[in-house]
């Protein structure tokens, strides 16, 4: 897989075919991004020109896009295994596991955060894409622990003076913008590029609560607002209809025509050659479907989730504009 820095340069539509390709000027071999109009996405290797892109999709020559495929790397374009595991698991592992053949092409990259304290994967960006690994970026903001937050409680003072970061009380839309902010500034002290999306950790509610609902969208506001990075979500397969709606008008209320980026978690059907999609939600960029297992690869353990995702770098640069 091609590791040079992608900068994404713009975004081809057609409305009659729905097709939206994002292009990214690579000194190589160069991804393409390309989603269809239910939100499928497929990564494409090739060293075709942009030009030669804009031409097929221009044409709606479906067939081009097909034959662009076929000029892949290997893997099977939509279906690119990750896994994630909350504490970084050192150099020697990651090397390990990508030279021995791990079935793997990108991991969970998690940023310090409120309810995701650990460090441990600060500073190791380039040092996992030197290794060849593709990267999603996690943002854990608050959660509700399907507790109703009161953000103006006595509970919620209590938590502030305790010096707590993390609280279900914590979660409202102004909580929102203050996280979305530190959000972007995480993002940037690791060095990632402009466009690079951040996922929202947003774990499984059985109802949602509309203080949730604000946090989300503010969080989300603010960094469509400040323009630098893009806002996605992880989010359960329970909740994803909502939050992708809530979403999408954010987006839309920003001018932004592109889809959200969107991680659903569910384990109902997961298999390893899966889609994102066939999590049931069209809109899934990836689909995490196992927690929580040990698996052992060049003479290393460790336990992770297991994730298919549909381009080999889940937060690669995202083109929100023409």
């Amino acid at each position: 897989m091609n590791q040079t820095a992608l900068l994404a340069r713009r975004v081809l539509r057609r409305a009659r075919a729905s097709w939206i390709v994002t292009v990214a000027a690579a000194a190589v071999a160069t991804p393409w991004v390309v989603r269809n109009g239910v939100g499928e996405l497929a990564s494409i290797e090739t060293t075709s020109t942009g030009a030669a892109v804009a031409d097929a999709i221009d044409a709606g020559l479906e067939s081009d896009l097909a034959q662009l495929a076929s000029n892949t790397t290997g893997a099977t374009p939509g279906r690119h295994l990750g896994f994630d595991t909350s504490v970084y698991p050192g150099d020697r592992t990651m090397r390990r596991w990508k030279e021995a053949g791990a079935p793997y092409e990108w991991v969970g990259y998690y940023l310090p955060a409120p309810c995701h304290r650990d460090a441990s994967w600060s500073g190791k960006r380039e040092t996992l894409t030197d290794m060849g690994w593709g990267l999603a970026v996690v943002y854990v903001g608050q959660q509700t622990w399907d507790r109703t937050p009161k953000p103006s409680s006595k509970a919620a003072e209590r938590a502030v003076r305790a010096g707590k970061r993390c609280d279900a009380n914590f979660v409202s839309g102004p909580r929102g913008v203050t996280e979305g902010a530190d959000a972007i500034a995480r993002t940037a002290a690791e060095g990632f590029a402009k466009g690079t999306i951040v996922y929202l950790d947003i774990e499984r509610m059985e109802r949602m609560p509309q203080a949730m609902r604000d946090y989300y969208r503010q969080w989300t506001r603010q960094l469509l607002a400040d323009g630098r990075y893009v806002p996605g979500v992880y989010v359960h397969a329970h909740n994803a209809d909502a939050v992708y709606d809530d979403l999408v008008a954010e987006f839309r209320a920003a001018g932004v025509a592109a889809e959200p980026p969107m991680w659903v978690a569910s384990g109902r059907g997961f298999t390893r050659d899966a889609a994102p999609t066939d999590v049931g939600h069209q809109f899934a960029g990836v689909w995490q479907g196992v927690l929580d297992i040990v698996e052992h690869h060049g003479g290393v353990s460790l336990p992770i989730d297991v994730n298919v995702a549909a381009v080999p770098s889940p937060s690669d640069q995202y083109a929100l504009t023409d």
